[in-house]
């Protein structure tokens, strides 16, 4: 189908052409020095001694699981208001995923607060997920995980770059994941990456993405090594210099991706002001300092109570406007009702869910699109309660 208006569109120019072509022309297109530049690069962005480049985002919430120590038989507070990846990593190592309510329409980040309630004798860490981009309170989360000895893992599909407290969103959790998929604020397709400032964690996610081999084929391509030993059951998780070299360009534009973002969201905001919508805006107030920053990456409202979300949808389709939800809570799927013990406390998480509906969001995306955007939903809202 051609959108009018999609939900999202990746934002590719001459220096994205260029750069996917250099691996191919120094015919070298495996995991070797493109990939190396990224993780420099980006690391200095996060402000973190470690950045760590793999093939998607699920795959760096699954290292950033083992390496911090997550086990069989341990438990991991998550939210249920998230992609199912978040959910997924933690099972991937037999642990059970503790599922979290968000703090409420306003803000569908977790809370500490929320978190707390949760916590047993077999809590070993928290997933905190950066949803839309608006950072967790990670001052009150810190506070939480020293008290009972837990650690932070940040789900960071969202928030590349935000800020809190001048520290990116990456830096402040035990270990990190980002994505590079084909929707998020830099994209190559598929690729993530894992940051963290302990020293044992990047080396075990370094060892563990390369089927715990001790050298790379670079290394032995240029004479570091002959041969290699492995010392782990790893995994294939390897990011290539084609994937690296797309990424690595995506990076070097992020900030004016952002500001085209900021720009959407304020118009946004301005034509939905004093209608029934709620845009949420995450306590962000109440959390930030000033130079705080917001990476927007999707654009979220809620529906007034009792509307019907999937009447306005149709609207916005017929209406050429692609919509979409984020996210059906977690618990309700099958895989998990039926396997993972589902406090009754989720209700309340599960009628946000239902109110919920997400915008188009994307750096090209002009004034015009935002105001059809707009103009189509508001015209929706009476049809919606009946």
């Amino acid at each position: 189908m051609h959108w009018k208006v999609p939900l999202f569109e990746p934002c590719f120019g001459p220096e994205e052409l260029e750069a996917v072509q250099q691996p191919l022309r120094d015919q070298w297109i495996t995991m070797g020095d493109v990939t190396l530049r990224l993780e420099k690069a980006f690391a200095k962005k996060c402000g973190v001694k470690h950045a760590i480049a793999v093939n998607n985002c699920t795959a760096a919430l699954h290292l950033a699981v083992l390496a911090a120590g997550i086990k069989a038989g341990d438990e991991v507070i998550c939210p249920t208001l998230t992609f199912v990846a978040t959910a997924n990593a933690i099972r991937y190592v037999d642990a059970t995923p503790v599922f979290c309510e968000p703090i409420g329409p306003e803000n569908l980040n977790i809370g500490a607060s929320q978190a707390e309630g949760l916590i047993t004798a077999k809590t070993r860490g928290i997933m905190v997920v950066h949803y839309a981009g608006f950072p967790v309170d990670m001052v009150a989360i810190q506070e939480l995980a020293t008290k009972h000895n837990l650690v932070i893992i940040e789900d960071c599909a969202h928030a590349l770059f935000s800020t809190l407290h001048g520290r990116s969103c990456g830096s402040w959790g035990t270990v990190a994941g980002f994505s590079f998929f084909g929707n998020k604020n830099i994209t190559c397709g598929e690729g993530g990456m894992v940051t963290t400032n302990d020293d044992q964690i990047a080396k075990c996610v370094r060892n563990m993405r390369s089927h715990g081999m001790t050298t790379l084929t670079l290394d032995r391509y240029n004479g570091r090594a002959f041969s290699y030993d492995v010392i782990a059951h790893g995994y294939n998780y390897r990011m290539d210099d084609m994937r690296s070299a797309l990424a690595l360009a995506q990076l070097n534009r992020l900030d004016g991706f952002l500001h085209e973002r900021s720009r959407i969201r304020e118009r946004y905001c301005k034509n939905l002001n004093g209608s029934q919508i709620l845009i949420p805006n995450f306590n962000w107030e109440s959390i930030s300092q000033r130079g705080d920053t917001v990476g927007y990456h999707i654009m979220p409202i809620m529906l007034p109570t009792g509307c019907k979300r999937e009447t306005i949808a149709n609207r916005l389709k017929e209406d050429g406007i692609q919509s979409s939800v984020h996210y059906p809570p977690i618990h309700t799927f099958s895989v998990f009702s039926q396997h993972v013990e589902v406090p009754l406390h989720l209700q309340r998480a599960e009628a946000i869910a239902e109110r919920e509906l997400t915008l188009p969001m994307f750096p090209t995306m002009t004034n015009d699109q935002v105001d059809l955007v707009c103009d189509s939903l508001l015209g929706s809202l009476d049809e919606a309660y009946h």
